[in-house]
């Protein structure tokens, strides 16, 4: 006899939209999506700025986010006819809307940082799943 399956989750409430929903979740729950957003939540940055305000990103990285989070209409870029050439970046309305959902993951992140690095180093010690398998069979 073959149970009946349960279906749960968010995409069960959007089943035809859950590819797009996916794809933005994908996009704003990047890390550097994340910390750009909650960054420039305090307001308009210049690139340089933004960047040594985001410690470890990349120049590479960050004009990519910047591209994609401008694409997707959540902050906009402002060049100015100066020399030399200064570029603003700012959160549009939607952006703004998405920053206090960011800014609360980031700081959950923060928040139990210690906990989970705490759990990481236990399971490391307790060689609990893969880790420890592929440690015997490298042994044998």
């Amino acid at each position: 006899m073959v149970a009946e399956r349960t279906l749960a989750g968010p995409c069960t409430a959007w089943p035809q939209d859950s590819a797009f929903i996916r794809e933005v979740l994908d996009r704003i729950g990047d890390k550097w999506t994340v910390l750009v957003i909650s960054t420039l939540g305090a307001g308009p940055l210049r690139y340089s700025d933004l960047q040594a305000s985001v410690p470890g990103i990349s120049q590479r990285m960050l004009t990519l986010t910047l591209k994609e989070l401008e694409r997707d209409g959540l902050l906009t870029r402002t060049a100015f006819p100066e020399v030399p050439p200064r570029v603003v970046y700012e959160l549009t309305d939607l952006g703004r809307s998405l920053h206090e959902a960011v800014l609360s993951l980031a700081g959950w992140a923060a928040g139990h940082h210690g906990e989970i690095a705490a759990h990481r180093r236990a399971h490391e010690e307790s060689g609990v799943g893969r880790a420890k398998t592929n440690q015997l069979l490298r042994k044998h």
